[in-house]
């Protein structure tokens, strides 16, 4: 009887240890198990962090490493392993082509202010860049940066009868700065450019017209506002109207005056 005492006794301590484990693990939950992911056959490529435009100037920050099957890598792209300092290296360089966010960056879509033929790299296809004489006064105060939209006014003297009145034309409107003076890009938070020259970006026509302005009075640029900035809005130029040597500007389909190149 004392035996059977025993072994009862073994039986219920046995069950209680068992019971109490059991609990504890379902309190406890199941143990978290760490997974680390590694990609096998990647190799890091350089790729744009954020969306680039035609004719931004890119700063490292622009820059990331992203990983990429090593077999998906072509000649052009910028490897960690080949080139790891690349963002750095490639700060201030200008884009030739716009890029998308992951983007893989190629140096031939980039080229450096120090390389020259920058002007001509951000310019679009069909497009042409014209310098016109500027001062402060005739300028928005120094407040035009490059990528503004500003109005080209002209200011000439004409003849009226006996005399002559002053007149003012705006020749042009909407037109892309593409630098002034010799200044691609605001720099340390610029708010003021200064330079004897603003370069605009034209149609062939419009160059032909802002040329002719240039040798008839004086230019002035005036600032528009983001607002309103929208490309595509120019008014249309119509250069030598049949054959009779003269510039007619219209406005908006409206023509407002006739000027001669003789």
């Amino acid at each position: 009887m004392k035996r059977a005492r025993v072994i009862v006794l073994a039986i219920a301590i046995t069950a209680a240890l068992a019971a109490a484990w059991i609990a504890r693990a379902i309190v406890s939950g199941p143990r978290e198990v760490q997974q680390v992911e590694k990609t096998v056959g990647a190799t890091d490529v350089l790729v744009a962090a954020t969306d680039i435009n035609l004719g931004d100037s890119v700063r490292a920050e622009d820059f990331k490493w992203q990983q990429w099957p090593v077999e998906g890598v072509t000649p052009g792209l910028i490897t960690k392993d080949a080139q790891p300092n690349a963002a750095a290296d490639l700060s201030g360089a200008v884009a030739r082509a716009p890029f998308i966010v992951g983007e893989p960056i190629k140096e031939q879509k980039l080229i450096k202010i120090s390389e020259g033929g920058v002007m001509a790299a951000i310019l679009p296809s069909g497009m042409r860049a014209i310098s016109t004489p500027i001062r402060e006064e005739t300028a928005a105060g120094g407040f035009i940066l490059p990528n503004d939209r500003v109005d080209v006014i002209l200011s000439y003297k004409m003849r009226i009868g006996d005399k002559e009145e002053p007149v003012s034309e705006a020749v042009l409107r909407n037109v892309r700065v593409l630098a002034i003076g010799q200044a691609l890009e605001n720099k340390d938070g610029e708010k003021v450019a200064t330079g004897k020259t603003a370069t605009l970006e034209l149609t062939p026509r419009q160059a032909e017209v802002l040329a002719l302005a240039q040798s008839m009075g004086e230019i002035s640029l005036s600032l528009r506002s983001l607002a309103d900035s929208v490309p595509g809005q120019e008014p249309t130029a119509n250069i030598g109207d049949n054959n009779s040597g003269s510039v007619k500007i219209l406005k908006y389909g409206v023509p407002s005056r006739t000027f001669g190149v003789n």
